[in-house]
């Protein structure tokens, strides 16, 4: 992936607001997008964070289930090529996510990633729970996100909260969470990231 080097892998101990979607693909798009993943099923938790002051301003979660989707409320990424439903985006391949997290990370925000390994069935139901959920509305992000996961066997510890923060830190206390960092310093500006993302995707890359 050519598209700025942001720091895939690296362990850590006015983004995009949190405007309501109302995208559905048709069925039929959906089916053709959708990816399987390879490795054991799992959740991934991100958060977009301020540089300067560490404040949350967005959440979204990585479900790899019978198939890989982004839950991304009231986010702004969208791809032509990314088939999107009431805020959920199919086809999320580790190539995707990459690109996702890249279109984040600038130089006022970076990103944090949580990942747990869950059970098949575990994931299965973060699936139907973020497909049943519908578009969320702006500001609403962290309290879709956190109300799928609080409803999971195991997540019990997870309380429905507005606070990204709040989130990510209770989200990280749980056993076995692994964390990374992306960061980047290039434009505040997202749309050139997106026509960025949007080249390269269509080009393969």
């Amino acid at each position: 992936m050519k598209r700025r080097a942001f720091l895939l892998g690296l362990p850590a101990a006015g983004l995009m607001g949190c405007a309501v979607s109302t995208v559905r693909a048709p069925d039929a798009v959906i089916r053709q997008a959708a990816f399987v993943g390879t490795g054991p099923k799992s959740l991934t938790l991100y958060t977009m964070k301020n540089v300067r002051s560490g404040s949350g301003a967005h959440s979204s979660l990585l479900i790899d289930a019978s198939q890989r989707v982004m839950f991304d409320p009231a986010g702004s990424f969208s791809q032509e090529l990314i088939p999107e439903r009431d805020d959920v985006l199919f086809g999320m391949s580790p190539r995707l996510e990459a690109y996702y997290a890249s279109y984040h990370a600038r130089s006022s925000f970076f990103v944090i990633s949580q990942k747990k390994v869950v059970s098949p069935e575990v994931a299965e139901m973060a699936l139907g729970l973020a497909l049943s959920n519908g578009a969320v509305s702006q500001a609403f992000c962290t309290q879709a996100t956190s109300s799928i996961i609080s409803r999971l066997p195991g997540f019990e510890s997870i309380r429905t909260t507005f606070f990204p923060n709040n989130l990510s830190d209770a989200f990280g206390r749980l056993p076995g969470v692994e964390t990374r960092e992306y960061r980047e310093n290039d434009s505040d500006d997202k749309s050139i990231a997106a026509a960025q993302i949007d080249a390269q995707i269509r080009a393969g890359q």
